[in-house]
């Protein structure tokens, strides 16, 4: 199902979850379609609309369900998200969507995938990092390789998915490192930013795939240094942040050198991100 890309329309909250003190994921699910797919694929995006609040661009943060649902997490970081940190279960937003591009699906199979999150950045590759452990439509773990999940937030409270990332863990050919800014008295891992954690990747860089997304500051550096290492660039892509609007390339704020991120975007491998200057 692609909603209308003009006219939002209600979907209900089904369940809330706090991830950590700034930030919420909501379970979703479009009003009067229970039990029917939401269909989408891991990277795209969706527009959420609260009456009186305003509306703003979300990723998806799970893969589709059967059930129709489907989450966003959310920062309370202004007007609209403060407003939907005060929502409960049962009540209503307004969705438009889905939107944007995909993961290269098909070019990951049998291939050693790395993936580099900073902060909230955990949340566009969570769908897709689902999608490689899943068992639903005849795809599972063993269409690929190894896996290695490289994980960084200011500090352990900040971390989202903490169950699942668990979880992930125990996946067979799995390796999680974890890491942050600031340790608190109850860490005892890695600190630093994501880029300490390379020295421990065991992939070969010259048959894998790596996929990042996070601040753009973090983003360019670990592109740096992950290049440095031998990955190469046409195998490197990256979900990036921009201001959308609209989200279907008419207001032009997320315009970039003959590019829209929200419908030729929002990822983009690096080959195409130096043609759009956004790689220093």
């Amino acid at each position: 199902m692609k909603l209308n890309e003009y006219l939002p329309v209600p979907a209900a909250i089904k369940d809330i979850v706090d991830e950590t003190p700034d930030t919420k994921t909501f379970i979703l699910q479009i009003k009067g379609r229970s039990n029917r797919v939401f269909k989408y694929k891991p990277g795209q995006f969706l527009m959420i609309s609260l009456p009186g609040y305003g509306e703003a661009p979300f990723t998806f943060a799970s893969s589709p369900s059967k059930d129709g649902k489907f989450q966003i997490s959310v920062r309370r970081v202004g007007f609209l998200t403060n407003a939907m940190h005060k929502l409960k279960e049962k009540d209503i937003i307004g969705v438009r969507g889905p939107y944007g591009n995909t993961f290269p699906l098909d070019k990951m199979e049998k291939k050693d995938l790395l993936f580099i999150a900073g902060g909230c950045g955990i949340a566009p590759l969570r769908p897709l990092i689902q999608h490689v452990f899943s068992t639903r439509g005849g795809k599972n773990r063993k269409d690929y390789g190894k896996v290695e999940i490289i994980y960084g937030c200011r500090m352990p409270k900040d971390r989202f998915y903490k169950k699942e990332i668990k979880e992930w863990m125990d996946e067979p050919d799995t390796k999680v490192y974890l890491t942050v800014d600031e340790p608190d008295q109850t860490w005892d891992g890695a600190c630093g930013v994501v880029c300490v954690m390379f020295p421990r990747i065991k992939l070969n860089p010259k048959t894998s795939m790596v996929f990042l997304c996070g601040p753009s500051v973090m983003i360019k550096s670990a592109i740096r240094d992950i290049l440095k290492l031998g990955f190469r660039e046409q195998n490197i892509y990256a979900s990036l942040e921009r201001y959308m609007k609209c989200g279907i390339g008419k207001c032009g704020h997320c315009y970039i050198k003959g590019k829209y991120v929200c419908t030729d975007g929002p990822n983009f491998s690096y080959t195409q991100m130096k043609k759009l200057g956004i790689t220093s």
